[in-house]
């Protein structure tokens, strides 16, 4: 069973390594590709600072319980992404920056018995606010990543690599890919092959 309290000093780490990625962009360093098909870094930003506000939902939603999804659905998430990509640099990285601390203000106040309310991820899992640190320290971590910085798996802590190995490889195997990644972990497959996006 994994830690929160680890999970909070993953999801700060992560955090870090994106801000520090984003106070060094100049005007033109957005536009440039991100390590994700289709999307510059702009995009990749967009997306982080709104999961952060997804993530600050649910813990309002633990906190309070009353239900607060992530996202009303994904056509708004995707136009949300879209249209907050668009704004200049400036505004990008203030909002990163804000969300982000909002959500650790968000998770502060959460009460030690709200921890274990059920909430309800974006895939339709219902899971413990507890889980919320590690969801985020997950996106934070590998966005980082892909905002194409020169940063790679190599640079995260080896603790939360291998976490992420595990989360990843129960995932796949509810989505019945197991074979598809049987035959890559054994020099068989090309990496990826068949393998679907995995956030």
């Amino acid at each position: 069973m994994q830690d929160r309290d680890q999970d909070r000093a993953w999801m700060r780490e992560g955090t870090r390594l994106v801000l520090e990625a984003v106070d060094g962009f100049g005007p033109a360093d957005w536009d440039a590709a991100s390590l994700l098909p289709d999307w510059r870094r702009r995009e990749v930003v967009a997306h982080i600072h709104l999961n952060a506000e997804a993530m600050s939902r649910l813990a309002g939603w633990a906190r309070t319980g009353i239900e607060n999804p992530m996202y009303p659905s994904t056509e708004r998430r995707n136009r949300d992404i879209a249209e907050t990509a668009e704004l200049d640099g400036e505004a990008l990285r203030r909002l990163v920056r804000h969300s982000a601390e909002v959500l650790e203000e968000d998770l502060d106040a959460l009460d030690p018995d709200r921890w274990e309310h059920p909430v309800r991820t974006h895939r339709g899992d219902t899971i413990p606010a507890a889980r919320i640190p590690w969801i985020r320290a997950r996106e934070v971590m590998t966005h980082a990543l892909d905002l194409g910085t020169g940063l790679g798996f190599a640079d995260l802590p080896p603790e939360f690599t291998e976490a992420l190995v595990r989360d990843v490889i129960r995932l796949r195997l509810r989505r019945g890919e197991a074979a598809t990644l049987a035959a890559w972990l054994t020099g068989r497959g090309v990496a990826g092959e068949d393998l679907g996006p995995w956030m």
